[in-house]
């Protein structure tokens, strides 16, 4: 009897043995199971945190972009002031290292700035004008400023003449254009010689009927001959979609002479 007993209690340790392991390896697999979600919820976090870092940076760069767009910068506030006083001012130019840093006008009448100033004032000097039938809405158009070559006040456009000068122009590649919507710059891609050709004569290129570009056709062509009657080689073009800006003054080397620049506008 008491041998039954005691096999009875050795039989019960084991059960309680095995028992114990059943329960410590259950244990176990649900602390692995924890620590398993665990993981899994702390990556889920870190990859939606990071893509809410991504998607937070990114906005934060269209807002700092659309910000930087909305920033008018001294010479454009500066131009709105000018333009209080006249609404015919458009834009402003400038070229470093020239007498070149002046409005723009533009008004129904080419003759009326050639022999006014900015404050509708006479003045022999004039001022620079941009071409009346010129239109703003136009993409892949080309912005034709005249002004005077007055040799002995030395205003206006004088000063473009120095770009027959190779080394000028080297030292002198950009233009710089404000308008109210933006502080551009324009690269220069040709510079040339011309005059002002009889109705009578043929194959010539009259870049002075060059304002809006019908087709890619006739952009292209005025590049073209534009880089071809150019004084000097320069590596710098255009291509359709492309805004240009040509500059015009008179030259006296020849008869009705004129004398050209012309650049294209630097995309930023």
């Amino acid at each position: 009897m008491a041998k039954g007993k005691h096999s009875n209690s050795k039989s019960r340790k084991r059960r309680f043995k095995i028992k114990s392991k059943a329960k410590i390896f259950r244990l176990f697999l649900i602390l692995i199971l924890i620590v398993t979600v665990i993981l899994l919820i702390v990556r889920l976090s870190n990859r939606n945190s990071a893509k809410n870092d991504e998607e937070f940076q990114q906005i934060a760069n269209d807002n700092f972009k659309i910000q930087e767009e909305n920033v008018k910068t001294e010479r454009m506030l500066k131009l709105e002031e000018l333009q209080k006083e006249n609404s015919d001012i458009v834009a402003w130019l400038q070229i470093e290292d020239s007498n070149i840093n002046y409005p723009i006008l533009q008004t129904t009448d080419n003759s009326f700035y050639m022999t006014h100033n900015y404050k509708k004032e006479y003045s022999i000097d004039g001022s620079l004008f941009l071409d009346k039938d010129y239109d703003w809405s136009i993409p892949s158009s080309n912005l034709l400023i005249y002004g005077h070559n007055n040799r002995g006040s030395k205003e206006m456009f004088v000063d473009l003449l120095k770009y027959k000068d190779e080394e000028f122009y080297n030292s002198h590649k950009t233009i710089r254009f404000t308008t109210n919507e933006e502080d551009a710059e324009y690269e220069i891609i040709a510079v040339f010689l011309s005059r002002v050709y009889y109705k009578s004569e043929t194959n010539v290129f009259r870049y002075y009927y060059f304002i809006n570009a019908n087709n890619e056709e006739e952009f292209n062509e005025y590049v073209e001959e534009s880089k071809k009657a150019s004084l000097y080689d320069i590596e710098a073009t255009a291509k359709y979609g492309d805004q240009l800006l040509t500059l015009s003054t008179c030259e006296f080397s020849q008869e009705d002479g004129r004398f050209a620049v012309v650049a294209r506008k630097i995309e930023k």
